[in-house]
């Protein structure tokens, strides 16, 4: 499946951290002592939410399913060492299809899943997430992007 959906999502660094804060607020109460970011989009949401609920406990798992804005299929090319409990909090950017959350809630019933953003496909495989997003639409994140020079109107021909 080709992923250049038709409408594109972009965020800045600023409202990705906002939006893990505000996360990191909801999960406050929740008394969890481990994190399981998912490799890669889940290791910065991971150290914002360690940081905010003061987590030592941190691991990773590293799951490929993207190559080159095309979805393939799922491999696990690092195991977590981390155990599997009710205080685990498993973290990545984004449910889309939930192809990897099933995976990952297969590796890890009973921790509680959450993302930053989630499509309708993916959302109901998530404990919690922040911000809805339509499912034909691309998610750019801060750091898939460059700033770069943007010509004024009237200069462009």
């Amino acid at each position: 499946m080709s992923l250049s959906k038709n409408k594109q999502f972009y965020v800045s660094w600023e409202a990705f951290h906002r939006a893990t804060k505000e996360l990191a607020h909801q999960l406050l109460e929740g008394g969890y002592t481990g994190i399981l970011a998912v490799s890669r989009g889940g290791l910065v949401p991971a150290a914002i939410l360690a940081r905010e609920l003061n987590i030592r406990l941190v691991d990773s798992i590293c799951v490929a399913s993207y190559e080159y804005n095309q979805q393939g299929s799922l491999q696990v090319l690092k195991q977590a060492s981390i155990e599997d409990s009710e205080k685990l909090l498993v973290v990545d950017d984004l449910v889309d299809t939930g192809e990897t959350a099933k995976v990952l809630r297969s590796l890890f019933p009973k921790a509680y899943f959450v993302t930053i953003y989630a499509k309708p496909q993916g959302k109901p495989l998530v404990d919690k997430y922040i911000t809805d997003i339509e499912q034909d639409t691309w998610i750019q994140l801060p750091w898939d992007m460059e700033l770069a020079y943007s010509q004024p109107l009237a200069e462009k021909g």
